[in-house]
Order: structure tokens, then C-alpha cells, then sequence
């Protein structure tokens, strides 16, 4: 066993607490997984207006489950409508709630902002970006992660950006017991001192970006430095660490992945915290199954808006040619951007297809769906029409 895989270290009131990159099973064949499908994602074109889509989609998915996981009421919908009427900060008092989206939506924003190849070699640099060396951690980006999420935050024991000097507990009987974190500050501030130079070591920073960002967020779930806002600040620096080696999407879509999961994500903590040989492989194999299952999703989802792109490109080529008419073109193209699926009688009372067919007899509506239906342009399924997405191949 490589000696360097376990660190313990001895803290002055917690006893002895497990640093472990130690792992086993299947972890390396899910990495090859993982890396061909983002290398697939890389290889996909796509159109800048929409990876910005994406992107904001992404955020918004992402927000609602890192903030429900921690019990944030609100729903997708509500995050999404306090998201699109963001105000310049301080302009507005805010529930607890919709502060906790609010600060979440500057954390995103603060780490989407870091850049991607930050030089920071130079020795005894001052500021958030430290002195360490190409895609460090330092406890500066830490602790503003963290100043962000929690700003304005009621809680009795929370200071933004400082670390806690209480006693707390983390987990419940549900999900394998109680989990108590280091209890004192003294304690905290040695083993964040600790996890900063393990974290960065140069077999860590030679390691891939994927494990070494899981291991951040577990190790950091485990010391649980601050009073409030540990798993938000967790899953943070484990996007930023992600993204600063250069992985998109994926970075965001995680939180959301851990929220539909979460009996698993905190099964994931238990099972490793408790492994007797410091095996952290419960929790990098749930991390991989959500870094393979947002990879696939986004190539789906790239994958879907070319066949669009084509879609509507062959249309045109079908209305060029005289082989469908304009009405039947305008109509394709209708589905093509509003719907999923379709009856005859909505093309006469669904917007926008009665635009279209308002002043049309049922029975040219019929011929238009039999002509597009025999071209293969539309199939039907449980009475309904749709798209052939399939026709080019």
C-alpha cells in the first residue's frame, strides 16, 4: 500500500482523525468512464447561445438541490422566479430562504469567475489565490466560499468566513447514526491547516481532478469547520476544483444529483466514515455515479439540440425542393420549438398551431398529418403525433 494514501493526524480534544485517499472496486474503470464521456461532451458542437442555456439551467437545478439538502422550503419554480428578478445586493430585505438562493447565486457566480488557469506560483503571494501552485486550495477561497453562502444568515453560533468554536452533530439514525465533527476551534484550525497541505500535495495535484474534488468535499464534510453552511461550502469547492481543471456543466449539475439521491449521499458519508480501513470508496463511487449520470445527461441534452439544428435545416432543404408546403413547413417547425407531442383536434384550439390552422378545414388538416406522417417526418403513439427525431439516422 502506498504509504502516502493515509494521514492521520492527533488533535488536541477530537482524537485522531483519518486524511484517506485509499480506494478500491471499480473507482478506476468509472474514471475511464467519466473521462470518455466528458471527452464525448468536448467533442460535441454546440452553439454558444445554448451552452449559455445550459448553463443557466444548470445553475438553477443546482441552487434549488444544494439549498434543499440543507432544508431550503422553496421549490425549483420559486428559486427559478427569485433567480430571474435578482436585484443588485442590498436592495431588498429577504426572507431566510430567498437569501439563502440569493447568496447561493453569488457563490456560483464568485467560483465561475475564478480563472481557469490561475497562476499562483509565486512564492508568499498575498490574497484568495494563495501561494501554492496550479489549482490550489487555499483556506482564503474556503472561507469566502463560505462568507458568501452565509451572509445574512440568522444563525446563534455562525460567523461568515470564520471558523466555529462549537460543539456540533452532523447525520441521524436514518442514514447509519450521528457523526460528531472536531469540537473545538483549535482542533478545526489544525486540521484545515492540514487538509489545505494534503489536499495540494503534488501527488494530489497530479491525481485526477475528479477524485481529488470528491476527496475535498468529504474530507471538508468531515472536519465541518463552520457552524452553518458546511455542505453548501463543501459541494462549492468541490464544483470550483472541478471547474477550475476545466470539466464543464457537470460542476453544477452535481448538487442536483446529490439532492434526487440524498438517502445515498448521506449513506455515502456513513459508509466511509465508518470503513475500518480508512477505504473512502463508498463515497467516490457515489460521486462517480453522479459525475457519470450529469455527463450522460448533458450529452443527451447536447445531443438533442443538434438533432434540432439539423431538424430544421432538413425542413427547409424539404420546403426548397417543393416536397412539403409552407403551411406544412411553418408547421414542423411549430412542434419542433413548442411541443412534445400532439392530437388532430389541437391543431384548431393550441397556440400556436391554430394560428396556423385557424382558417383551415379539418380535412386539409387531416392531409397535412397523412402526407408528413407517410414522409416519416411524424410518428404516432397512443393517438398522439410527434416529431421523428430519428429520420436522419
Amino acid at each position: 500500500m502506498d504509504n502516502n494514501e493515509v494521514r492521520k493526524v492527533l488533535t488536541f480534544k477530537s482524537g485522531e482523525f483519518v486524511f484517506s485517499r485509499k480506494f478500491s472496486g471499480d473507482i478506476p474503470y468509472k474514471l475511464i468512464e467519466a473521462k470518455v464521456l466528458l471527452r464525448t461532451v468536448i467533442d460535441l458542437p454546440i452553439l454558444p447561445n445554448l451552452v449559455a442555456k445550459i448553463e443557466e439551467e444548470a445553475i438553477i437545478k443546482s441552487i434549488f438541490g444544494t439549498a434543499a439538502i440543507e432544508g431550503n422550503p422553496l421549490t425549483e419554480e420559486k428559486v427559478a422566479e427569485i433567480l430571474s428578478k435578482l436585484k443588485p445586493e442590498g436592495s431588498e430585505k429577504l426572507k431566510q430562504a430567498e437569501r439563502e438562493i440569493i447568496n447561493l447565486k453569488y457563490a456560483y457566480d464568485f467560483i465561475t469567475t475564478m480563472p481557469v488557469t490561475m497562476d499562483l506560483s509565486f512564492p508568499n503571494r498575498q490574497g484568495l489565490l494563495g501561494a501554492i501552485g496550479p489549482g490550489a486550495l487555499t483556506e482564503d477561497i474556503i472561507k469566502k466560499i463560505h462568507s458568501i453562502v452565509t451572509k445574512d444568515i440568522e444563525h446563534e453560533y455562525n460567523i461568515p468566513g470564520q471558523y466555529r468554536n462549537n460543539i456540533v452533530k452532523v447525520g441521524n439514525e436514518e442514514h447509519g447514526g450521528i457523526y460528531t465533527p472536531p469540537k473545538i476551534l483549535e482542533d478545526i484550525q489544525t486540521l484545515m491547516k492540514e487538509f489545505i497541505e494534503w489536499i495540494n500535495r503534488e501527488e494530489f495535484l497530479e491525481l485526477d481532478p475528479m477524485i481529488r474534488a470528491a476527496l475535498a468535499h468529504y474530507h471538508l464534510g468531515l472536519i465541518h469547520p463552520f457552524a452553518d453552511g458546511n455542505g453548501r461550502t463543501a459541494r462549492l469547492v468541490e464544483a470550483l476544483l472541478l471547474r477550475l481543471s476545466g470539466i464543464k456543466y457537470v460542476p453544477v449539475m452535481l448538487s442536483n444529483f446529490y439532492y434526487r439521491n440524498i438517502d445515498d449521499y448521506y449513506w455515502a458519508f456513513y459508509n466511509s466514515i465508518n470503513n475500518k480501513e480508512n477505504d473512502v470508496t463508498s463515497f467516490l463511487q457515489f460521486g462517480f455515479k453522479g459525475l457519470i449520470e450529469s455527463l450522460n445527461e448533458i450529452k443527451d441534452r447536447i445531443t438533442f439540440y443538434i438533432r434540432k439544428f439539423s431538424l430544421r435545416h432538413y425542413y427547409d432543404l424539404l420546403r426548397k425542393e417543393g416536397d412539403i408546403s409552407q403551411r406544412q413547413h411553418d408547421f414542423l417547425i411549430m412542434v419542433l420549438d413548442h411541443l412534445k407531442s400532439f392530437a388532430l383536434k389541437d391543431l384548431h384550439i393550441v397556440s400556436p398551431l391554430r394560428i396556423l390552422y385557424s382558417k383551415v378545414s379539418s380535412r386539409t388538416a387531416i392531409r397535412d398529418l397523412k402526407k408528413l406522417y407517410d414522409k416519416k417526418l411524424l410518428t404516432v403513439k397512443d393517438g398522439k403525433y410527434e416529431l421523428n427525431f430519428r429520420i436522419l439516422g
